[in-house]
């Protein structure tokens, strides 16, 4: 019994094991059963791409020796295409070196070594590249051609290789290079904003000696300025470079010049006078802007173009255009445009002796064809200076000549014409006016072939002279009262002389010239004297004045008649010569005195024999109206100019050239023997 149970016992434990086992495995099973039912789509698309992985992994299919013959030719597609890797390769490690934040800061030398590097290598690229892909395209053609690889294979690589010959080496540095070269023209760009701030300017002193403006840029930055410009040059940004430095540099200089104050520049205007106090700040500022901050800076502009002096012409005309340098002859023009006179004429000399003076400088340094619009607009300028002011000059002899139509001063005063006339032509006759007048007139007679010299305008101007004085003698009859027009005469005669005197007019006219002016000062002086005040004192004559006791009746009726005429005649004459003048206050003070000498002596000696006869009687007064010293404080008011009185026979115009005016140069050779 005891191994009978033994035995049936172990035989359950065997059923028990086998029937986990088998539960086990059933689990398993279904387990399984699951996860093939979760990976039933991937395991299709491994079915899927089967094919093509076996052609990947097996491209080639044929025999080996088929593949031994075409061996030696894949092999040298193979050598090109594995160098072009490797430069690949070096482009993408430069990567780091070029676009680091900061790396332009420290060493500008060294980025440019390696944006170097880079150029070289995608030139390398762009030599090789096409070639090797063409090798490899030959092989890929010849391996499809003879069924030597999978068709798909084959297919695939022709197609990466016609994307790679229509590439080229474009797209190979995944924009390195455009970065590297933007990372420069920036650091240009801030290399000028940094160090192109306006001077401090002030009015130019003309007392001192010339010396050029520093550029503020200092020769460090304009060496980097150089070499960046160059790299960016030679990748096809000159153009940009030469726009931003024009930008940058044009704005300083013209910021600079328009802290002088430089609004008078578009000032308009019909009349040369109102334009003429900016004229000599016009100079001024022109000599100064050309000699000092143009100058300057068309030495910056060479430096920073020292590598690429193509560019540096025309950089530098569009500095000068941005600067203002065209407004300085737009104000020019704008002079030349106003109406005629003979102010204008000197203003138009000093435009023309500001430009003469700059001729050398603005042949150098707007010489070339990029400033060829400055040339333009100078040589234009130029032309209409000098044809303005050769046509003024011209004319003005017969203005002149006009004017003796015009009534003389009401009040026979010197005529503005005259003052004008004599200090005008002193003017012209003097330096700088004299050569630069002569210098204009002969290049204006050059271009129609005629010779012209300075002794030649100095016979025009005298000519000049001398016409105004046959208006003295035409005026002088316009007066219907003759001792107005001795009056006249006297003032003209003696302003010739006074203010012609030891001026460069009068001494080119001579001391005899002027010697007969003061004669005939004198002479008419006289004739005045005589014909007016000298009047007077016969009327207090003695004549018939016995003094006796049975006479003295008769004697004071006879000094009571005398003084009556006397007043009358004297009121009338010092009413009517109250409003005449006598300009020069030294002439003035003499005649004063004369006339004063000519009267009240002889009037006080009259009244101090005669005057009882009449004091005594009670109608005294209407016949003792004046004491000696009356007189004397009345005739010495005498002939003083009234303030605000118009001077006429001075409006001196000068008509356009469309009113016919003979040219006044035509009268150098008229007869001598119509001038004094």
């Amino acid at each position: 019994m005891g191994a009978m149970d033994r035995e049936e016992a172990a035989a359950e434990a065997r059923l028990l094991a086998a029937r986990q086992a088998l539960r086990a495995g059933v689990d398993r099973s279904r387990a399984l059963a699951r996860a093939l039912a979760r990976d039933a789509a991937r395991v299709e698309g491994i079915r899927a791409r089967l094919p093509a992985m076996e052609a990947s992994a097996r491209p080639i299919r044929a025999p080996p020796e088929a593949l031994a013959a075409a061996g030696r030719d894949i092999d040298r597609a193979l050598g090109p295409a594995a160098a072009v890797l490797k430069v690949f390769d070096a482009v993408h490690g430069l990567e780091a070196a070029l676009i680091a934040r900061g790396s332009l800061a420290g060493d500008l030398t060294g980025y440019l070594a390696v944006l170097a590097q880079l150029e070289a290598a995608l030139r390398l690229l762009a030599d090789n590249c096409g070639l090797a892909a063409q090798w490899l395209a030959d092989i890929v053609a010849y391996l499809g051609e003879r069924d030597l690889a999978d068709p798909r294979f084959v297919a695939d690589l022709t197609e990466q290789l016609q994307r790679l010959k229509k590439d080229n080496s474009a797209g190979l540095d995944a924009g390195l290079l455009a970065a590297a070269l933007g990372m420069l023209e920036a650091e240009f760009r801030r290399l000028l904003a940094e160090h192109s701030a306006p001077l401090a300017m002030k009015e130019p002193d003309t007392s001192g000696p010339a010396s050029v403006v520093p550029s503020r840029i200092p020769a460090s930055v304009v060496h980097k300025l150089s070499l960046i410009l160059d790299r960016l040059a030679a990748n096809g940004r000159l153009d940009r470079c030469s726009a931003a430095y024009a930008d940058a540099r044009g704005d300083t200089v013209g910021a600079s010049l328009r802290a002088l104050g430089l609004d008078y520049l578009k000032e308009t205007s019909e009349d040369a006078q109102a334009l003429s106090p900016s004229v000599e700040r016009w100079g001024r500022h022109l000599e100064f802007a050309v000699h000092h901050l143009l100058e300057a800076e068309r030495k910056l502009c060479v430096a920073v173009f020292e590598r690429r002096p193509e560019a540096m012409p025309s950089c530098f005309a569009e500095i000068a255009a941005r600067a203002g340098i065209l407004d300085f002859l737009k104000f020019g023009r704008a002079l030349a445009d106003t109406r005629k006179d003979p102010i204008k004429l000197l203003r138009l000399l000093d435009v023309f002796d500001s430009l003469n003076k700059l001729r050398l400088d603005f042949n150098r340094l707007f010489g070339g064809k990029a400033c060829a619009e400055i040339q333009s607009r100078t040589r234009e300028l130029v032309k209409v200076v000098v044809d303005g002011s050769v046509e003024i000059f011209e004319e003005l002899l017969v203005q002149v000549e006009l004017q003796r139509n015009m009534p003389p001063p009401v009040d026979g005063g010197v005529p503005r014409l005259v003052s004008f006339v004599a200090k005008y032509c002193n003017q012209l006759l003097m330096e700088p006016y004299r050569s630069v007048l002569t210098q204009v007139i002969t290049i204006h007679r050059s271009w129609r072939k005629e010779a012209f010299d300075d002794k030649m305008l100095v016979d025009a101007v005298l000519n000049i002279v001398k016409t105004l004085e046959i208006n003295f003698e035409t005026w002088s009859k316009a007066y219907g009262d003759t001792t107005l027009s001795c009056l006249f005469m006297m003032n003209v005669h003696w302003h010739f002389f006074k203010h012609l005197k030891g001026t460069k007019l009068g001494e080119l006219l001579g001391d005899a010239w002027l010697r007969e002016h003061e004669q005939y000062k004198d002479y008419f002086s006289a004739v005045f004297l005589r014909e007016s005040w000298g009047t007077l004192a016969p009327l207090l004559s003695r004549e018939g004045l016995i003094m006796f006791s049975k006479g003295q009746a008769t004697a004071r009726d006879l000094v009571k008649q005398r003084l009556k005429s006397f007043n009358a005649n004297f009121d009338e004459m010092f009413q009517k010569q109250s409003t005449w003048v006598i300009s020069d206050r030294d002439l003035q003070q003499k005649t004063c005195h004369l006339v004063v000498q000519a009267i009240v002596p002889i009037y006080r000696s009259f009244m101090q024999n005669y005057g009882p006869l009449v004091e005594q009687d009670v109608s005294s007064s209407k016949y003792v109206k004046y004491s000696a010293e009356d007189l004397d404080k009345m005739l010495n008011t005498l002939f003083l100019p009234k303030p605000g009185r118009p001077r006429r026979a001075g409006s001196f115009q000068i008509k356009h050239s469309g009113d016919k005016i003979t040219s006044a140069m035509t009268g150098l050779y008229r007869s001598a023997s119509t001038l004094k």
